[in-house]
């Protein structure tokens, strides 16, 4: 039996696979399966993941549409959402094991330090942390897992391009509050970087707060 299905999501990211698909062999030696669902990249995305993967599947571009086609083909109860860019610690690794082979039914998410030259980087990644304690709101970059039956019974990531985690954890609260893990998960801090650390800041929570008062996701996605 396959403990967990890993659904990695992908466009453009041949920079980021080698490392990323490298450190996760361990746990595909372990039973768990994992599949990256590509986008239409137009690098060597799809060339490097070849014998790295279990499943190399196409979809249309939106990380939505491309994770809901990968847990469509999952073969296991347990669905872990990971970006290109987020590295699992060896502790990460220990508790996706654990949770995928004794846990009931849940949802939930991992801690998540953001990592780059940028002092308040570390910052950014705890508040980011709180945030989703006090709010039961997980963002991708958490590696957001959930049971295949919980998963289905919202029907799987809304079809929108913008702010699908948040949406879903909504979903999933209604029905159990989430598990808010310690063990950390790394992501890289280039947005931060590349976009400027406190402009980054204020475009996400301006986003996030237009959300919430309503506005649709496909006119927020203009802007981010």
């Amino acid at each position: 039996m396959i403990p967990a299905s890993i659904i990695i999501p992908a466009l453009n990211e041949a920079g980021q696979l080698p490392e990323l698909l490298a450190g996760l062999q361990g746990l595909r030696d372990k039973g768990c399966e994992l599949i990256l669902v590509d986008g239409g990249s137009q690098d060597a995305t799809c060339a490097l993941a070849e014998g790295q993967v279990d499943q190399l599947l196409s979809s249309d571009p939106g990380r939505a549409q491309q994770m809901n086609l990968g847990a469509k083909s999952a073969q296991s109860e347990w669905l872990f959402f990971l970006h290109a860019d987020t590295r699992l610690t060896p502790a990460a690794q220990d508790c996706l094991l654990r949770l995928a082979h004794h846990s009931p039914a849940c949802w939930g998410r991992f801690d998540v330090s953001i990592q780059g030259r940028h002092p308040l980087l570390k910052l950014v990644g705890w508040l980011m942390n709180g945030r989703s304690r006090l709010t039961g709101v997980a963002t991708g970059d958490q590696l957001i897992f959930v049971h295949v039956s919980l998963f289905k019974a919202v029907g799987g990531f809304p079809d929108q391009p913008l702010m699908e985690d948040v949406e879903i954890s909504k979903r999933l609260k209604q029905r159990y509050p989430p598990l808010c893990l310690k063990q950390t998960v790394l992501t890289s801090g280039r947005r931060w970087e590349e976009k400027g650390l406190w402009s980054t800041i204020w475009l996400m929570w301006r986003l996030r707060w237009r959300y919430w008062r309503g506005i649709p996701a496909e006119h927020l996605a203009k802007e981010y």
